[in-house]
């Protein structure tokens, strides 16, 4: 099928898509599942395997984003198993509940954005806080949330932190597939807890861009896609967890992906 023709198809396909859900408040979703190896992380094993489902809709109300991580480790410190670990991000457009133009400037809306982050054991923390979507040239997808965040079990003071997170998507034709680099950065910009109550968790900074290569539509699989490429994890102060001699905490690394969507 030679590219207009595709287009036309995938035109088809949005429109028979827009008008099955035009009764619904759910305006589109995508769902993927990934499969990562990688080496080097701390704090956990440094060799992981990890299988994540993601889910991303946009609703008549806002937008959310999901995603759970299982983790396999091999088992070298003497810890073998699994665990797991999710995040849920519901946001409400405040344009669209209003039903109002919120735009001006790079600015296409405003939101309150919330997540509920949840691990093994008492790792919990949620967070809430304003949002912006931007429309810049070149970015598919960019966004700015500002979160106050709240972790599970610290009671003293300061007992939250603030953490901005942007995220981005963008696409680079390459021949006649394309290249996604799309991923976030989770500033947390303040300490929280106190090291003498046990409860201390530091400032930490983690940047976790994707680099994918379309697959599917490079060998013309149609709608399927098809990712290939690595996830670049770098992590100061992983956790919360002060980084020290005694104990290092900040992960540089990478891990090879497939990722499928649907």
């Amino acid at each position: 099928m030679n590219r207009k023709a595709q287009s036309l198809v995938l035109a088809g396909a949005a429109l028979l898509a827009s008008q099955a859900y035009a009764d619904s408040p759910l305006l589109w979703q995508n769902n993927s599942l990934s499969y990562l190896y990688g080496k080097n992380f701390k704090v956990e094993e440094p060799i992981q395997q990890t299988v994540t489902f993601e889910h991303a809709s946009g609703w008549s109300w806002g937008d959310i984003f999901l995603f759970v991580d299982n983790k396999w480790f091999n088992g070298e410190s003497g810890n073998a198993g699994h665990t797991y670990y999710g995040e849920f991000s519901p946001r409400l457009s405040l344009g669209k509940i209003s039903g109002s133009d919120l735009s001006f400037g790079p600015i296409q809306d405003v939101l309150i954005g919330a997540t509920y982050e949840r691990g093994e054991n008492r790792n919990r923390n949620y967070l809430l806080g304003p949002a912006v979507d931007l429309n810049v040239p070149g970015f598919d997808r960019l966004g700015i949330n500002v979160y106050y965040r709240k972790p599970d079990g610290i009671t003293g003071k300061p007992s939250g932190q603030w953490q901005i997170t942007p995220t981005w998507a963008i696409t680079i034709p390459v021949g006649k597939s394309d290249i996604l680099i799309d991923g976030y950065i989770d500033w947390v910009v303040n300490d929280a807890g106190s090291k003498a109550r046990g409860d201390y968790l530091a400032r930490n900074l983690h940047i976790n861009p994707q680099i994918k290569y379309d697959l599917g539509k490079a060998l013309d699989w149609g709608e399927q896609q098809v990712y290939v490429g690595i996830e670049y994890d770098y992590w100061s102060n992983k956790f919360g967890i002060e980084d020290s001699s005694a104990f290092s905490t900040n992960q540089n690394t990478a891990s090879a992906m497939l990722k499928v969507h649907f």
